[in-house]
């Protein structure tokens, strides 16, 4: 399995930072104004949440994998629940490159892979440097176009 950049931790870390935050000022705002229970209520859900954030984000990066086989596309990921996909390569109909922001500030990208009969993308592998994802983008392309529709799950 091919192994994610290590700086997508970065990424997920501030995405979790922000939603801690967020999370930790309505705790706050909750005790202060409604219980009225504890001035540490707040700061310490911070903590707490902080903590479980970083170590959430951490186990998420080694669950996280993907392959190119013979006839499809693997992805293992998942910390509490252990997923693995196969995406046949007749299956796909499209694949992009995304880089938002954040992506470009970490100098990361994502390929999302959208399939025959799904309403949006059902694939999407984070953390690839811009090269690396331009590189499997282009790779799945021209092994969908090689794809037979013999070849169908």
């Amino acid at each position: 399995m091919n192994a994610l950049q290590s700086r997508v931790r970065v990424r997920w870390g501030i995405v979790a930072l922000v939603v801690v935050a967020i999370l930790s000022a309505g705790v706050y705002a909750l005790d202060r104004f409604v219980i009225g229970f504890s001035p540490l209520l707040g700061p310490g859900f911070a903590v707490v949440s902080l903590v479980l954030a970083i170590v959430y984000v951490q186990l998420l990066y080694r669950s996280w994998g993907y392959r190119l086989d013979d006839d499809a596309l693997e992805l293992e990921r998942g910390v509490f629940t252990n997923v693995e996909t196969a995406v046949p390569y007749v299956r796909v109909q499209h694949v992009d490159t995304q880089r938002g922001p954040l992506d470009r500030l970490l100098g990361l990208g994502q390929v999302v892979v959208y399939t025959a009969g799904s309403r949006g993308a059902d694939v999407t592998i984070p953390g690839l440097t811009p090269d690396e994802a331009r590189d499997l983008r282009n790779r799945l392309r021209d092994l969908a176009i090689e794809s037979e529709p013999e070849d169908a799950v």
